[in-house]
């Protein structure tokens, strides 16, 4: 895909953060948030093109644009491990960090994101490798978040755990074997959350890494939650102990 954006909240987002070269409607479409989006775009002087399903389909390999693509300058700030540093010197207040250890569908991705800016994390990291990186999907999933939350690919993610230890970090895993209760957890100061791939978990070397490990514990008849679900409650978790203090 090119840059596009897509979709009624990410296209909203979109608004007034990103350089947008010109639109994709689909025709004849009576929609109150959609037509709020074009009369913004048309002050902007946004060019705009009238499409038919079909061909607004080819345009984001089917995904569900709601009737609405743009595309972007690809102008938005990419990081990377040597932004590390000074994002956390940019923050005052104690510190979350988001780690997704090999989290592979962008939509898990982009709901991670949008969590992590509801709960105020610093950053997200991730491997480069084997693991989804910012696309599309992820940022209509995101509905802005992904362009305001830095997400940073490393390469070697044992090797940056250990620099946020080194800077001060409690890093703390969830694993669904792990003994330890979350909510029976002290998630106070500056901490990293890792959460592991979808089915996987936790690779060995990151697991090992950690300075502990914890599950959800689960009351229904489903074993285990959705990587993005889990990191929800976790990160609300820590927020609300946060909060408590």
């Amino acid at each position: 895909m090119q840059n596009y954006i897509f979709g009624i909240h990410a296209s909203q987002a979109a608004i007034g953060k990103q350089t947008i070269t010109q639109a994709y409607i689909l025709a004849k479409r009576q929609d109150p948030k959609l037509q709020k989006i074009l009369d913004q775009l048309k002050e902007q002087h946004t060019k705009l093109h009238y499409l038919d399903r079909h061909q607004l389909d080819e345009l984001v390999d089917n995904e569900n644009h709601q009737g609405i693509i743009l595309e972007i300058q690809n102008d938005s700030r990419e990081y990377n491990e040597g932004d590390i540093k000074s994002i956390i010197a940019a923050h005052e207040r104690p510190k979350i960090v988001l780690i997704l250890d090999g989290v592979q569908d962008p939509h898990n991705l982009g709901a991670c994101l949008r969590s992590a800016d509801a709960f105020g994390v610093c950053m997200v990291i991730a491997p480069k490798d084997n693991a989804v990186g910012v696309t599309p999907v992820v940022r209509k999933v995101a509905c802005g978040a992904a362009e305001v939350v830095p997400f940073i690919p490393v390469t070697n993610l044992a090797r940056t755990m250990r620099q946020l230890q080194d800077a001060g970090f409690w890093i703390y895993g969830l694993s669904g074997e792990a003994s330890d209760n979350i909510f029976k957890s002290s998630l106070t100061g500056n901490i990293a959350l890792v959460m592991g791939a979808e089915g996987k978990g936790l690779r060995q070397l990151t697991e090992k890494t950690c300075d502990g490990l914890y599950h959800i514990p689960m009351c229904g008849s489903v074993s285990s939650l959705n990587v993005s679900v889990s990191t929800g409650v976790v990160l609300a978790e820590a927020t609300r102990q946060r909060q408590s203090d």
